[in-house]
């Protein structure tokens, strides 16, 4: 399969020692027309070349490279990617892709070496040879003392020059020809926690829940074909720690582990928890996420495909990581979004997890506090073992949780405002007791939006159909869409009137609030625009986790994950941002997020308070989330979706198009969708096709359609036969997105 193909495989021969060396999955260069193309071996016929016909035999042209030493995409990936292709109705090639890293896949990065001078024969500076060698070369005599010090006796040549002169190599290179030493090519790894003070620990004591989890886990290890795991846990209750011991009993049994965390924040804090777990583990750790640099992705990625990295944490495209012997995968907070990948193929890593885990007979665990009501509705069909954890460590309570009106708040201040009276109250106590605030709102920059007050127009992006948002540090108007940027205006752009304000607010503006309000307080911003160095998070956390930061601001960077003992407050601005959407999840989003920001509070020995400000404070969202009840709600959602049709009991599927013209996106869609219902079952839920929620984003205008069926297959079918024989013009693209998340 050649990559940048569609579904057309190519048959090419494997002539002498390269047999020995293509095997499924491997990378290969194989000729096509006038060109040397990459791509990757998907099948190897039964018989080799003695079984084919002479005539065919004499056709085929011969590979020309075997790029890798070992297959870069092992069997159990092969299989994986057929199934997405199929399910996700994407070519297999594109698949594949998204399975390897593009450095590994291009050949755009390769193995660092460093030359290394290495002793081979004892030294010692005192004896008759190194007293009269002193005299003659004392150049020679200082290399070879750093040598016979060195661990291992090895030393890189560029440290040397640094220590002796640029010209110690002359005495290298004579040291070389008497025999002392050696001059090698050494592999280096780029390790993105090489300067991390990672502190090894041991196994903890165990409650009585995490022990039940453990137990039925390492059972799930054992077996031959275990059902998925869905663990659910309050915040506090040491999911964590049932991980770590999981993994431990897969690696003692000769297997490997895959852990994926849904944002890039969580990984620091659960890369130092597995680092220092398995620090005397052979191989160690490997991290795999989109912060790395490139020679760090491809150093990883090496190590976990030669076995030397049995253990893998990672984002969603960890799951793809190709660990021999898988004995576990981990998808921790696995209700998380972020699983779900926004471009072609569209798959959700949790999904894909499973079927991976189904592919390999290897126990997968989907853990969280407030799981996805898709997963909780396998466990109530018995698809799923579901395991609990009601408890947090060490018997702490969970925290109260307290909602503000912020309508009865803006009555008494004559407007609205950004800090309640009880928030700020309860955060003057912890500054005076020397405890820790964490303030949360889903929304950074500092304004949402300009907006006029003589005509109420905003300024909106000259490319998508959304409102631009002020950033005060960089004094712009930005779309957090396509990334357009402009001055802000000091008059209307429409009426020209100089009334023109500030309309809501981001993580920015909290902060310019909250430094004034508490001028001896330390304060730190943690979001996107904040964090844009990938060194810069670790050093926020870090801050927090040492008390040098008393109060952090952040959107959902901070929202999970996180473990800071002396954090005891946790104030949530806005919990209406998200809750009012046209979406039938959006109730459940808020839900979890609230139930995780909260538990972020009274980890530790002191007990925590979460301050919930709202507009809507009689919503089931806010007042389940307010009582820590999952059951309460799920049960009342459930209710809601299955008397509407909606997943988990039916399966979603849309259907996009965008173009520059927006007449040419409709006519599009309308006419797929005219060709397809004739092939629909009668089940089958169909909406009309109609401009999106954001109906322009990066000058392309979009319309989009939902279908709906208990059975995918009653979608999937029909759309795959209708997209074969049907023609997308080229100004428009069409996208198809199974299990579609964003509905707006």
């Amino acid at each position: 399969m050649l990559d940048n193909a569609n579904d057309q495989a190519y048959d090419y021969l494997a002539p002498g020692a390269m047999a020995d060396l293509a095997h499924l999955g491997s990378r290969v260069m194989v000729p096509l027309r006038n060109r040397n193309l990459r791509g990757t071996i998907v099948e190897v016929r039964e018989g080799g070349v003695a079984a084919l016909d002479d005539k065919v035999r004499r056709a085929l042209k011969p590979i020309t490279r075997v790029i890798d030493e070992r297959p870069s995409l092992p069997p159990d990936l092969l299989k994986l990617a057929s199934w997405m292709a199929d399910y996700y109705i994407a070519s297999m090639a594109s698949v594949m892709q998204t399975m390897l890293p593009s450095n590994i896949r291009d050949e755009k990065t390769k193995e660092k070496t460093r030359l290394t001078a290495v002793m081979k024969k004892p030294w010692k500076a005192d004896s008759d040879e190194g007293l009269a060698l002193r005299k003659r070369a004392p150049k020679q005599v200082a290399v070879l003392t750093k040598l016979a010090k060195a661990p291992g006796h090895k030393i890189a040549l560029a440290d040397l020059a640094s220590d002796l002169g640029n010209d110690v190599r002359t005495s290298v290179r004579s040291l070389e020809s008497k025999g002392w030493l050696e001059v090698v090519t050494e592999q280096v790894e780029r390790d993105p926690f090489a300067n991390a003070d990672i502190v090894g620990d041991s196994a903890l004591e165990l409650t009585g829940d995490q022990q039940t989890a453990v137990t039925a886990i390492h059972t799930a290890i054992d077996a031959d074909a275990p059902k998925p795991i869905l663990l659910l846990g309050v915040t506090g209750s040491g999911k964590t720690e049932v991980y770590l011991q999981s993994i431990q009993h897969a690696i003692d049994q000769g297997k490997g582990a895959i852990v994926l965390v849904p944002e890039i924040a969580l990984t620091p804090q659960t890369v130092e928890r597995f680092k220092s777990r398995f620090s005397q583990q052979a191989g160690g750790v490997a991290v795999l996420h989109s912060h790395l640099s490139d020679g760090e992705r491809f150093d990883e990625w090496q190590r976990i495909r030669s076995g030397r990295a049995r253990i893998v944490v990672g984002a969603r495209s960890a799951v793809f990581a190709p660990v021999p012997d898988l004995g576990i995968i981990v998808v921790d907070e696995e209700h998380e979004n972020s699983y779900k990948q926004d471009n072609p193929p569209r798959y959700q890593a949790r999904d894909v997890a499973v079927v991976r885990a189904k592919i390999c007979g290897c126990a997968v665990v989907l853990g969280s506090a407030t799981p996805s009501l898709e997963s909780w509705e396998n466990v109530r069909k018995g698809k799923y073992e579901g395991l609990r954890m009601m408890t947090r460590i060490d018997d702490r309570q969970l925290p109260l949780i307290r909602v503000v009106d912020m309508k009865i708040e803006a009555t008494k201040r004559k407007d609205v405002t950004i800090l309640s009276e009880p928030l700020r109250q309860a955060m003057e106590k912890r500054l005076e007791r020397g405890e820790q605030t964490i303030l949360f709102l889903n929304r950074r920059g500092f304004s949402p939006s300009l907006q006029c007050l003589a005509c109420g127009a905003t300024c909106e992006c000259k490319h998508c159909s959304i409102a631009l948002t002020f950033h005060k540090s960089a004094d712009r108007l930005i779309c957090h869409m396509c990334g357009y940027e402009q001055v802000a205006p000091t008059r209307c752009p429409e009426c020209r009137e100089p009334g023109i304000k500030f309309n809501g607010f981001g993580t920015q503006r909290v902060e310019e609030v909250i430094s004034k309000v508490f001028p001896k307080a330390s304060v730190e911003r943690i979001d996107a625009d904040a964090m844009r160095r990938k060194e810069r998070l670790v050093e926020a956390l870090n801050r927090f986790k040492t008390g040098k930061t008393q109060i952090v601001i952040g959107t959902q960077m901070i929202a999970k994950g996180l473990h800071f003992p002396n954090v005891t407050l946790v104030g949530i601005l806005n919990a209406d941002i998200g809750l009012h959407i046209p979406d039938f999840r959006a109730g459940e989003r808020v839900f979890q997020l609230l139930t995780q920001v909260a538990g972020r509070a009274g980890r530790g020995d002191l007990s925590g308070e979460v301050i919930v400000q709202t507009f809507s404070p009689h919503s089931p969202s806010i007042q389940f989330a307010r009582q820590h009840d999952f059951d309460g709600y799920s049960s009342q959602e459930l209710e809601f979706r299955q008397a509407f049709g909606y997943p988990p009991y039916a399966r979603m599927v849309g259907i996009m198009t965008r173009s520059t013209k927006e007449n040419m996106a409709e006519f599009t869609l309308q006419n797929l969708i005219a060709t397809l219902k004739p092939k629909l079952p009668q089940n089958v839920m169909i909406g009309e096709p109609l401009p999106a929620a954001i109906a322009r984003v990066k000058g392309q205008f979009r319309y989009h359609v939902f279908l709906r069926a208990t059975n995918p297959n009653h979608i999937l079918k029909p759309l795959r036969e209708t997209l074969a024989s049907f023609t997308v013009p080229d100004d428009v693209y069409l996208g198809v997105d199974v299990d579609c998340y964003q509905v707006t």
